[in-house]
């Protein structure tokens, strides 16, 4: 006879082989638009992709909104969702700067400014995780008090980054260090979502949080570590933003970069239900947001219509990814 316990961990088991699947297809969806936004936008104005210039402007796009989708995708898997990751995102550089001041070196000043964002993040976690209350009424109070915070402490006026050259061009000064960032921190991600107890027992977790809490993950922990992961990245990304464009602003990012994490992550095959989603397709979804954002600008459509597109893609992935998931778990049972 099979032990309950066995059959709990059958069904905590059973989202990674969908999931799987799904987050193969959904890369090979959306690389396939990706490719072919590509090849009309270079029809169009060959002057897309041809040139240095434009290939570093899209770059830059797609640095900040991808790394950002990275925290969102590993909370969304879980069910959570982070709407301070646009003022933490703003927040952290500023810690940085105040401990510059204070006579830190610029690397050690950057660690604290990431702590400081993780510090955020947990008690985003705790209060989302113990207290029991929804993540999205969380982290909206956070949103609120972070930016205040980073207003009050800034006095509203923008800072300088370090002024070390070779470390400035390190951290995102050069026109291209961010993209490389990006690409690294995608690789760490995805080994630690697919290839790690951690992101097996996140999606697992996400899918079917009561068998898999009846199978000994600690779903709490889970979701706290994650939580406290996405403000890491949000803050990293201001840092990085800060140094590329040479200045610390308390109005950078805002809801803005947070709706474009959420959007590529979404477009990239995460469902906000959560239980599947890929930090590859989170990557791809912010290159297709950079792709229709650097395209409509060089044949001259406005921003208006570039919110209208991004919000029927963000519809239209969201009812798609829905209606997959739906049947691979029929399939399943």
């Amino acid at each position: 006879m099979t032990s309950p316990v066995t059959d709990v961990q059958k069904t905590a088991r059973r989202p990674r082989r969908w999931s799987g699947a799904l987050g193969r297809s959904s890369e090979v969806r959306i690389f396939a638009v990706a490719l072919i936004l590509c090849i009309y936008f270079e029809t169009v104005n060959h002057d897309f992709l041809l040139t240095s210039a434009s290939l570093q402007n899209l770059s830059q796009f797609i640095a900040p909104v991808a790394i950002i989708a990275f925290g969102e995708i590993m909370l969304m898997i879980g069910g959570e969702i982070d709407l301070s990751a646009g003022m933490v995102f703003a927040f952290a550089p500023f810690i940085m700067h105040f401990a510059l001041e204070a006579g830190l070196p610029a690397w050690l000043a950057m660690i604290i400014g990431v702590i400081a964002a993780g510090l955020v993040g947990l008690i985003n976690g705790a209060v989302t995780v113990y207290l029991r209350i929804p993540s999205f009424v969380t982290t909206l109070g956070t949103l609120f008090f972070v930016n205040g915070l980073t207003l009050t402490i800034s006095r509203g006026t923008p800072v300088s980054p370090p002024g070390d050259s070779a470390f400035a061009a390190f951290m995102g000064e050069w026109g291209y260090s961010e993209i490389i960032w990006t690409l690294v921190i995608a690789a760490v991600m995805h080994v630690l979502l697919r290839h790690t107890r951690w992101g097996l027992h996140t999606i697992a977790s996400g899918a079917n949080p009561l068998g898999a809490s009846e199978a000994g993950i600690q779903v709490r922990r889970l979701k706290l570590g994650n939580f406290i992961l996405a403000a890491l990245l949000a803050g990293l990304t201001g840092i990085l933003e800060g140094f590329r464009i040479t200045s610390i602003d308390p109005q950078a990012g805002g809801n803005q970069i947070m709706f474009l994490a959420v959007a590529a992550a979404v477009i990239g095959g995460t469902p906000l239900a959560g239980g599947s989603g890929t930090i590859i397709g989170g990557l791809i979804g912010a290159a297709v947001l950079g792709i229709l954002n650097d395209g409509f600008t060089l044949i001259g459509i406005n921003a208006f219509t570039f919110n209208m597109i991004l919000g029927a893609a963000i519809l239209g992935a969201m009812i798609f990814n829905i209606h997959v998931v739906r049947l691979a778990r029929k399939g399943e049972l």
